[in-house]
């Protein structure tokens, strides 16, 4: 059996079953010249992005495309005319011509449809963020172990070859000294998402219940299905699970360099706030993160500056990126490049790089004929960590009561960066005329994690500890692997 490609097995059917027990996936390697016939799963807004990396690289064909909207299907089949069109991704997986998938899915789909996948045979490309709840990110992870199978992340900078040199001129070099703390920013204007007052009906020609899968069937009062799923639990992480999973991955890359997976302890608050629309996710959001080493905040708003002055808020550093605050200076990175300065605030170098897009698309199609998954820059569990931090955040939120100073002030041996994060929003939202203190803002108390077993511990864990796992609808239950 070592003498046939990859794609024979998978054809013979007994893929699904015999990945359990076989030992290396090298065995089954696509040969190096062997074409790899990819399958889209979603073709939305971020699926066109992809389509276009993916399908500029040699060898790879684009051979199946599967959305619920025929709408999303029929534009995608324009684009490539010879792929077959899919509204049922059960009906793309049972395709033996499908060496491995792009999942671009709403969040809450990423992690069902990446097992179902590569218990399948294929091998997965699925977006960031890896999950919807932590739970069911440590089950696509030990899928990707039962079923021996590639599967990346898309936290795409991580493929930017600039990282490296910002490690060892951190790390190796000690170009400014020891790290002392860690300040994360997302700093984005977004508008309201509509507040109706009858649930919005479904467009004509999406299949609604393969679109929920396994979110729960709740009325919309939004005014849009697509896009701003994002700003409802029920479906999407916030900004939080949108923009804070590519900057906390690109702090735990650069800064940590993995060796951190999950926070020790956690403290978060915010509030969906000046805003009266259907989202149920914070515009506004802040968390401290203790990892028993350097400690780390994150701010995130998508609010103008104020009531009457657009733009972002004022904060430190680049508004999509993250500050590490060093014995010597500061390092200051985003997506593309980032500056170092000195303790007086000069310049003293300067790095430029890119997304990553293109580079992170290769990683994954090199991997996939290798039939390796030890070269993968984002494998699903560093995707899984990365992601694990926004979760928690999330959880925070969730968790949390109204916002008091006493209750924040908690937090010490952080170099200020918390009272510094808290001082800022506070003013952020006294231009918007509200208190920080008022029910509209939540805080947690300080929640301690089990990193382990990824679960929280200890004082006020039992309110924690509910949204670590969804309920799921029936006929779509992520499956218990671990």
């Amino acid at each position: 059996m070592s003498q046939l490609t990859r794609r024979d097995f998978v054809a013979s059917g007994l893929a699904a079953g015999a990945f359990v027990t076989l030992g290396s996936r090298t065995s089954f390697a696509l040969a190096a010249n062997e074409s790899v016939n990819i399958a889209f799963i979603s073709c939305g807004g971020r699926a066109g992005g992809l389509m276009s990396a993916f399908s500029k690289l040699e060898g790879v064909n684009v051979v199946a495309l599967c959305d619920p909207d025929e709408a999303r299907l029929g534009s995608a089949k324009k684009r490539f005319p010879k792929a077959k069109g899919y509204t049922d991704l059960r009906k793309l997986l049972e395709d033996k011509t499908v060496d491995a998938v792009v999942i671009s899915t709403c969040n809450h789909w990423h992690c069902l449809a990446a097992i179902w996948a590569m218990e399948a045979g294929k091998d997965v490309y699925v977006e960031k963020p890896l999950s919807h709840s932590q739970w069911e990110g440590r089950q696509t992870v030990a899928a990707a172990r039962k079923y021996n199978r590639v599967c990346q992340v898309g936290t795409q900078q991580r493929s930017d070859p600039m990282q490296t040199e910002i490690k060892k001129f951190l790390h190796e070099e000690k170009g400014l000294g020891e790290i002392l703390s860690a300040r994360v920013n997302r700093y984005g204007v977004r508008g309201q998402i509509g507040k109706r007052d009858k649930p919005l009906e479904i467009p004509t020609g999406v299949d609604y219940d393969l679109w929920l899968g396994p979110a729960q069937d709740e009325p919309l009062y939004r005014d849009k299905l697509h896009y701003d799923w994002h700003w409802d639990f029920n479906t999407g992480s916030g900004e939080m699970g949108n923009w804070g999973v590519h900057v906390l991955d690109d702090l735990r890359n650069n800064i940590f360099q993995d060796s951190v997976a999950l926070p020790k302890r956690i403290m978060g608050g915010g509030g969906r706030v000046a805003w009266n629309d259907a989202g149920n996710t914070p515009n506004v959001h802040f968390v401290y993160f203790d990892t028993g080493s350097i400690p780390v905040v994150i701010g995130l708003s998508n609010l103008n500056d104020s009531a009457k002055k657009k733009g972002t808020a004022k904060h430190p550093g680049p508004g999509s990126g993250y500050i590490a605050y060093c014995e010597g200076g500061r390092y200051e990175g985003q997506r593309g490049r980032g500056e170092a300065f000195d303790e007086n605030g000069k310049s003293i170098k300067k790095f430029k790089g890119d997304s990553g897009m293109g580079h992170h698309q290769q990683n994954f199609i090199d991997a996939v004929r290798a039939g390796d998954n030890s070269n993968l820059n984002t494998e699903v569990e560093m995707g899984h960590y990365s992601t694990g931090w926004c979760n928690l955040a999330n959880i925070a939120f969730r968790s949390g009561s109204a916002f008091t100073h006493k209750a924040a002030d908690v937090v010490k041996g952080d170099h200020g960066i918390w009272g510094s994060l808290l001082g800022e929003m506070e003013t952020h939202l006294q231009g918007h005329n509200i208190d920080i203190e008022s029910m509209d803002l939540s805080l947690s108390p300080m929640l301690t994690v089990d990193v382990e077993k990824e679960q929280f511990i200890g004082s006020h864990a039992d309110d924690a500890n509910i949204f670590l796992k969804r309920e799921y609808r029936k006929g779509y239950e992520v499956p218990d692997l671990s």
